[in-house]
């Protein structure tokens, strides 16, 4: 009997577009359309409410393009592209910037672990290997690198990059990520995906760290960037870890009470009299009700996570067995097939 060859893989390439009109045309003519194990490369963009010729260009140059007609993000804009990804049954989904930063032709290496089964989503860093790092101003090198710090932490894996704009997803991947975050979906990505237990694994990559025209339009005001990511990580740890955050709270509001108690029996033990320090009873009392009221929340929240969880399965296997875009239909009472 003869073995019949491995099936050929679909790639989505996936670029989110904001006015990038001095840019597209040259990205979109060096992205790789035969790659080793491939046998389809779609190149989609997802245009966010650009106001130049961003939408023409693309379609001139071969790409499928969705537009929002207003701006609504570029989390929102991954959400897209992950919509048409699960639409046409893609196997892969590569999404880089449309700027320039990155360099179409580095597809060909980081899709390498997905096809070779070896990693269920893989990243480009900039920091990774020190001959590769980047120009760019040291407030953004110390902001990136505490932002790592924060996700690596959570997520109980070291990365050295966790805001690149630069990935590849499998299929399994695919089907998992549920993102909420409009602002940005970097950090929320590997949040989700390490809490479904998937591959997940770095790949250095050189990165011009400047925009050639232009401003970013996600990191141009650092205090705004960090304030809105450390939002999206705390609605994160909120939503699936609530353990963490309630038992933590409980914890720490528990020691501020007997901090408190003991302070104020020590004093009655010692003089043998409540006043002038009968405000620290109070203040224990009231504190170790806050303790008692957080960690009831902690449960109602622990429930509703539960129920999250419950959900975002039921999501999967809706996601997994639907029919793929170009497939034949099955015949009446065929069982499903992945």
């Amino acid at each position: 009997m003869v073995a019949e060859p491995p099936r050929l893989l679909r790639l989505l390439v996936m670029m989110p577009a904001l006015n990038e009109a001095a840019t597209l045309a040259n990205v979109l003519g060096r992205v790789p359309r035969s790659l080793p194990g491939i046998g389809e490369v779609v190149v989609l963009v997802v245009d966010d409410g650009s106001t130049d010729d961003t939408a023409n260009i693309a379609r001139a140059n071969g790409a499928i393009v969705i537009s929002h007609g207003r701006n609504l993000g570029v989390g929102i804009a991954l959400q897209t592209g992950l919509a048409e990804a699960l639409r046409r049954g893609s196997d892969l989904l590569v999404n880089i910037d449309s700027d320039g930063q990155f360099a179409p032709e580095d597809i060909a290496k980081i899709v390498v672990p997905v096809v070779e089964d070896r990693a269920d989503f893989v990243t480009a860093s900039r920091f990774m290997d020190a001959a590769l790092i980047p120009e760019m101003p040291w407030v953004k090198k110390f902001g990136n690198w505490g932002m790592a710090r924060i996700i690596s932490g959570l997520i109980g894996q070291r990365f050295e990059d966790v805001s690149c704009g630069f990935r590849c997803y499998s299929r399994e991947a695919i089907l998992r990520l549920v993102l909420l975050g409009k602002f940005t979906y970097t950090q929320e990505s590997f949040l989700v995906l390490s809490q479904k237990g998937l591959r997940m694994a770095e790949m250095p990559m050189k990165v011009r760290g400047v925009r050639e025209f232009g401003k970013s339009r996600i990191a141009s005001n650092l205090f705004n960037y960090a304030w809105r990511t450390l939002g999206i990580i705390f609605g994160f740890i909120r939503d699936y870890s609530p353990a963490l955050l309630f038992n933590n709270l409980t914890g720490a509001l528990t020691l501020v009470s007997m901090g408190f108690g003991g302070f104020f029996f020590w004093h009655r033990l010692a003089t043998g009299q409540f006043s002038p320090h009968i405000w620290a009873g109070f203040v224990s009392a009231f504190v170790f009700g806050l303790a008692i009221l957080v960690f009831s929340l902690g449960q109602v929240a622990q429930m509703i996570a539960r129920l999250r969880s419950v959900h975002e399965q039921q999501l999967y296997l809706a996601r997994r067995y639907l029919p793929r875009l170009g497939d034949p239909a099955p015949p009446p009472g065929a069982p499903h097939a992945d």
